[in-house]
């Protein structure tokens, strides 16, 4: 037994001497040209080690190597895929006699890895090996398993053990020929502790992207777990400047990486964070600024679920819950998001308005221009990059200076055609609902829009949608048109549609209809009278049409007391024009809502003309002649218009003018047998004073 022990000794120092010594006895350039031959039969690139080399067995299992570098495809620049300035490797020798890998050190020095794809869409990592056919197994041998396979059926290695983990100032680039893409990683830094499988592995690092450091940590409770498709408990986290992200849960990995937990996102700026990430953002306005979401998440592969969502965009804020479906042929969205008041104005691009140049000196600067219809083309790609279902609910709306109260909105979005159901709004004192429709499924997009509004107060709604400010009331209102274009303009000018108007209880602004037939020349001419005019009426309204963006109107008719009025005319919408008339006639009568429109009085047609946000107002004088002449043959209408108008007739000689005075000039000394003619302004100056 003395003698076995003994030459099992001997035996082992044998080996061990003989391990000691074979890096001394063969040469190392050997073993370094194996290596390098190894690595090119697999990769079909040229493998080169232009500095130290060293190998070692005993008491570790060490290799160490300086200026390594793999060639890039060919074609590809630079000429190295990869490079790097020193290689170390250190292996625990007895745990692999057990089946165990104790990896003491593995440190990559200033690696420097060259990612890119060709015109033709090859990735340069894509390897063409040269390797020969594996040799078969000797007669009665068992022929070796598979690569990265083990006996028992085992998909690892249950003895791994990590020490020294790193790497050291990398760096890291992609390039894309075909779009021209390019990103670019520096002072990439890592450390990996992981003292086995089952105990927590953490990952500390850090790297430099687009001059802003961010910093990466990863904690695994149980990585053997993990390597069994089972959930164990992950905190993970990414932070810098540009964003905060943090998740904390249970991981994972069985046919597709499953994830749960919590979830906080913080982004000082999204249009910061955009243009950092190489995707700057060229969204209108001053939006888009700081971002916070936080929830509950469950990743099941190509699908997300956001429950109990906290959301908050600049100063909007609300909660909800959302899903993603990516494992189609087009991403799908759904979601139910209630939000605060929400401001559209810092995402919208600034109205087109400019202002005529400084006089020198002295007189005030010229008024600002009008606003115009834009002509930038409108971007309508968003609504074909995915489908969606959304509810909203906000607890008010601000676009422009329209202002909207509470409503809800569910959106549909299908084959780039967009369903925007505004279902119940509050509007100006008033409610009603909306549909807006914007189909950019064809070659030409579409826009089309469907509203049904009630009860709501005109003068600050038309104020504040369309500058105008002339009229008051409680309105009514329905509109139905669409248009086709790629711009503001272009879609004003295609609209086409239908709708009706009525306002009750109202007034018409810096115009007088009434006092016009009264005293024409303190209603046109005096601006400081106009300044304080209106025209109240108990109903005003009527319908229309639009054609290739004209507004057509022929039935507005208006109920006041002591007044009639019947108009028609047309709105230039894409040159926001107004070309109208008006015949208002006073008539016998105090009543107003439901009097009769067809009384006997004086008519004084007013023709309305101009830009919508500075119309003119002014006499068709030529149009009343003839009325003039109806009432005169009936004196009882003069008397009816001179109790209804106080001061009419009051002529030279006092009472009501007759037949025969009406056209006359008060005072003159003409002979009744020769009148003078007179003009339509004295003839209903005489008729009716001033």
């Amino acid at each position: 037994m003395k003698k076995v022990l003994i030459g099992v000794a001997i035996v082992l120092v044998v080996l061990v001497a003989a391990a000691l010594a074979a890096p001394l006895l063969i040469p190392v350039d050997t073993y370094k040209a194996e290596i390098l031959t190894r690595v090119q039969a697999a990769t079909g690139r040229e493998a080169r080690i232009d500095g130290d080399f060293k190998l070692s067995l005993l008491p570790t299992l060490e290799f160490t190597a300086g200026k390594v570098s793999l060639a890039n495809a060919p074609g590809q620049a630079p000429a190295q895929m990869v490079t790097l300035d020193k290689l170390n490797v250190r292996v625990a020798m007895l745990p692999l006699l057990h089946g165990a890998v104790e990896i003491q050190s593995f440190v990559l020095d200033k690696p420097v890895i060259a990612l890119a794809v060709d015109k033709n869409g090859t990735p340069n990592w894509q390897f063409g090996k040269t390797a020969a056919a594996p040799r078969p197994a000797p007669a009665g041998t068992a022929a070796p398993p598979p690569a990265g396979s083990q006996a028992g059926g085992g998909s690892r290695l249950s003895g791994l053990s990590l020490g020294d983990v790193r790497i050291v100032d990398g760096q890291a680039s992609y390039a894309d020929a075909r779009s021209g893409a390019k990103y670019q990683i520096d002072a990439i830094n890592m450390k990996v502790a992981l003292p086995s499988l089952s105990s927590p592995m953490k990952a500390d690092g850090s790297a430099v992207w687009n001059n802003e450091k961010i910093s990466l940590v990863l904690n695994i409770a149980d990585p053997d777990a993990l390597l069994d498709a089972k959930p164990t408990a992950v905190d993970a986290s990414v932070s810098g400047n540009p964003l905060k992200l943090a998740f904390k849960g249970q991981l994972a990995n069985e046919k597709t990486i499953d994830a749960k937990g919590s979830l906080d996102l913080d982004v000082p700026s999204v249009r910061k964070l955009a243009a950092w990430a190489g995707q700057p953002l060229a969204a209108p306005g001053s939006g888009f600024g700081p971002l916070k979401i936080s929830g509950s998440v469950d990743v099941a592969g190509a699908k997300i679920k956001f429950s109990q969502a906290s959301v908050a965009l600049d100063a909007i804020k609300g909660s909800g819950d959302f899903r993603f479906d990516g494992s189609g042929a087009k991403p799908y969205v759904n979601g139910r998001l209630s939000l605060n008041t929400v401001d559209a104005n810092p995402y919208l691009p600034p109205q087109a308005a400019g202002s005529a140049p400084a006089a020198p000196a002295g007189p005030a600067p010229a008024p600002e221009q009008p606003a115009e219809w834009s002509d930038a083309p409108i971007d309508f790609s968003a609504l074909r990059a995915a489908d969606a279902d959304f509810d909203l609910k906000v607890e008010g709306l601000i676009v422009r200076k329209i202002k909207i109260g509470a409503s809800h909105l569910a959106v549909a979005l299908k084959g780039g055609k967009l369903v925007a159901d505004l279902t119940d709004m509050a509007l100006y004192q008033g409610h009603g609902k909306a549909k807006v429709i914007a189909d950019a499924s064809q070659a030409v997009p579409t826009v089309g829009l469907d509203f049904d509004l009630a009860d709501f107060q005109a003068n600050p709604f038309l104020s504040d949608a369309m500058d105008m400010t002339k009229l008051e009331g409680t309105a009514n209102a329905n509109l139905d048109a669409s248009g086709r274009g790629a711009s503001q303009r272009a879609i004003v000018s295609s609209l086409n549609g239908n709708g009706k108007v009525d306002f009750k209880n109202g007034a018409i602004r810096s115009i007088n209809l009434a006092e016009m037939v009264r005293n024409v020349e303190s209603a046109f001419l005096d601006p400081k009278a106009r300044e304080m005019q209106k025209t109240d009426f108990a109903e005003l309204g009527g319908t229309f049409i639009i054609r290739n963006g004209i507004l057509t109107n022929d039935d507005m008719a208006l109920q006041s007391p002591l007044l009639r009025a019947t108009g028609k005319g047309t709105v230039d919408l894409p040159k926001r024009r107004v070309d109208y008339r008006v015949e208002p006639k006073v008539v016998a009568s105090t009543e107003g809502q439901g009097g009769q429109s067809k009384l006997a009085g004086l008519m004084v047609p007013v023709a309305i003309q101009g830009p919508w946000d500075n119309l003119s107002y002014r006499p068709d004088l030529s149009g009343a002649v003839g009325n003039i002449g109806d009432i005169a043959k009936d004196p009882s209408k003069l008397q009816d218009l001179k109790k209804l108008l106080p001061g009419a007739g009051a002529g030279s000689g006092g009472g009501t003018p007759s037949s025969e005075q009406i056209g006359q000039v008060p005072g003159s000394q003409q002979r009744q047998s020769q009148p003078q003619q007179q003009s339509p302004g004295d003839t209903l100056k005489r008729l009716f004073g001033k």
